[in-house]
């Protein structure tokens, strides 16, 4: 095995057997399980309610897979400093580079699981439509890219922050920032508001799902939306991968 998957074992481990993984998805089952059967439960329902549906729960997936990912990589570093474990893991034999690159990896498991939990709620929402197969390979391609690429970023904040805890507050202010314009229906309808759309890897990666699973879109007709979250995770990926060094010490900071 290679040291940066060493590195990710270990964190995975920590992560599920530690009981915070488990503890957290289970709350995300429970919301999904509430929202799949009210929507199973409507005798009224159509066959565009149920692409709608189908798009609500991808888009809470990628949502709630996303935010569990960038707490979790906020607290990665920052988090072990307070702890007194980071120095430790510096004194294993495997480089820095591996440490914060096997931390992200670790953390993406967040989205993995929240992935795995919503393939069946896809099959029950999508029957007679055919929208549970789309609707998982846009979910594991659109989300797997925001979620390394925002994860990059929760890692990064927690590698330059002293305080464990203002590492959890800036990534869960960068969420709301990211997330607050998706809640405006009527903004990519504008000039202004459809360059915000394209640069926000979220209302982006979220505006195309809608674009195939609800409006039956082709996939290669807004594929320039997916170019932030392209973006995002290769600068946020380049970046831990350089900086690497310089991000997994015992100090805040990148000097």
């Amino acid at each position: 095995m290679t040291s940066w998957t060493v590195i990710a074992e270990r964190e995975s481990r920590d992560l599920w057997v530690g009981g915070r993984g488990p503890v957290l998805v289970f709350g995300y089952s429970v919301l999904l399980s509430a929202m799949t059967y009210l929507a199973a439960t409507n005798q009224a329902m159509n066959f565009l309610e149920q692409r709608e549906a189908v798009n609500l729960t991808v888009q809470v997936g990628l949502a709630v897979g996303v935010l569990l990912t960038v707490v979790v990589s906020a607290d990665a570093i920052s988090g072990e400093r307070e702890r007194g474990t980071f120095e430790t893991l510096l004194l294993t034999p495997v480089s820095r580079r591996a440490i914060v690159v096997g931390k992200l990896a670790a953390a993406s498991t967040m989205w993995l699981s929240c992935l795995v939990i919503t393939l069946p709620y896809l099959w029950v929402l999508g029957r007679g439509v055919a929208g549970a197969g789309p609707a998982a390979v846009l979910a594991l391609t659109v989300g797997s890219l925001v979620a390394v690429g925002l994860g990059g970023i929760g890692l990064l904040i927690s590698a330059i922050t002293n305080s464990n805890k203002t590492s959890l507050a800036c990534g869960l202010l960068l969420l709301l920032v990211l997330f607050a314009p998706t809640q405006l229906p009527a903004l990519p309808k504008t000039g202004i508001g459809e360059a915000i759309t394209r640069a926000n890897p979220i209302g982006s990666a979220l505006h195309y799902i809608s674009q195939i699973l609800a409006s039956r879109r082709g996939w290669t007709h807004d594929l320039s939306y997916l170019a932030a979250p392209v973006v995002v995770a290769l600068v946020a990926a380049t970046v831990l991968i350089l900086a690497g060094p310089r991000l997994a010490r015992l100090t805040a900071g990148l000097k």
